[in-house]
C-alpha cells in the first residue's frame, strides 16, 4: 500500500525499497556502433536481466522499468513493432527465470492498445508468478504518468460519485487507492541512463520525494556494479521531507 510522502514520513534505510529506472540509450547504443536501432534494444533486454538479478541480491522489494511510454508510439513504426517483439520473446523467455527466482512481474499502462496475444501473455505472467515475493518487478508499458492520474481520477469518480458535488471533500489518499501502482510504495531512488536529466512523464505523482540519479551511461552498459555506485550516492542523500537537519538528526540519534 503506497504511503504518500507528502502526508507522512515514510521510513528509510541504506537499501532502497523502490527503485524505479528510466532505461534511455539503447537506440544511440547501437549507433555509436553502426549497428541498427533495433541491436540496441535487444542488448539492453540482456541488461533487465543483469539488473532484476542485482537488485534481487541487494534487498530492493520493488523495481519498476519504464519499457515503452504512451509517447513512444511517435517512434518510427518498424522499430514499434520490434519493441512488441522484444516484449513478447521477454514474456516468454524470462518467466521461468523469474519464477525459480521468487520474482513477481508486474505490468502498469494503458494495455488495450496492445495487440490480443501480448495482453494474454501479460495476464499469463503475472499469474504465473503472483506467488512471489522476494522482487516485484513492474513494468511500466504503454504507461505516462499524466495518464495514470487521469485514469484515476475518473475511476474514483466513477466509484463516488457525490465527490463531484463535493470537491473540497477530496483527500490525497482517496485518490492514491486508483493510481495504476496504488499496491507499491514511492520510489525511494529514481535512476535515469543515457544522459538526460528529465523524468519524461514517468510516475509523476509517486516521485514527489525521490532521490534522482542521472548517469551518461548508456542502458545497454549499465552494470551491477553501476547500481551500486547509484546506491552509494544515495546513502548519502538527507532525506528530510521538509524537515530541518537538526529535526532528521535528533529522530536518528533517538
Amino acid at each position: 500500500m503506497m504511503i504518500s510522502s507528502t502526508q507522512a514520513v515514510p521510513a528509510t534505510s541504506d537499501v532502497p525499497r523502490h527503485v524505479a529506472i528510466i532505461m534511455d540509450g539503447n537506440g544511440r547504443w547501437a549507433t555509436r556502433r553502426r549497428l541498427p536501432r533495433t541491436a540496441g534494444h535487444a542488448k539492453g533486454v540482456q541488461t533487465v536481466r543483469r539488473i532484476v538479478e542485482a537488485c534481487a541480491r541487494r534487498g530492493v522489494s520493488y523495481l519498476t522499468l519504464f519499457a515503452f511510454s504512451s509517447e513512444n508510439w511517435r517512434r518510427p513504426a518498424d522499430e514499434v513493432t520490434l519493441l512488441m517483439r522484444l516484449f513478447v520473446q521477454a514474456l516468454e523467455r524470462e518467466v521461468d527465470r523469474l519464477d525459480e527466482q521468487g520474482v513477481r512481474l508486474r505490468v502498469v499502462g494503458d494495455l488495450d492498445a496492445f495487440e490480443p496475444r501480448l495482453r494474454e501473455l501479460i495476464r499469463q505472467t503475472e499469474a504465473r508468478t503472483a506467488h512471489n515475493s522476494l522482487l516485484t518487478l513492474t513494468i511500466a508499458a504503454n504507461y505516462g504518468g499524466r495518464w495514470d492520474i487521469l485514469q484515476a481520477t475518473r475511476a474514483m469518480l466513477a466509484a463516488n460519485p457525490q465527490l463531484a458535488q463535493s470537491p473540497e471533500s477530496l483527500t490525497e489518499s482517496q485518490l492514491d487507492q486508483y493510481l495504476s501502482m496504488a499496491w507499491a510504495p514511492e520510489p525511494d531512488l529514481f535512476i535515469r541512463t543515457g544522459g538526460e536529466q528529465r523524468i519524461s512523464n514517468f510516475m509523476i505523482w509517486q516521485l514527489a520525494y525521490t532521490e534522482l540519479y542521472f548517469t551518461d551511461l548508456y542502458w545497454p552498459d549499465f552494470s551491477a556494479a553501476q547500481l551500486d555506485a547509484a546506491f552509494q550516492w544515495y546513502r548519502t542523500r538527507e532525506r528530510r521531507f521538509g524537515r530541518t537537519s537538526a529535526q532528521v538528526e535528533a529522530q536518528a540519534a533517538s
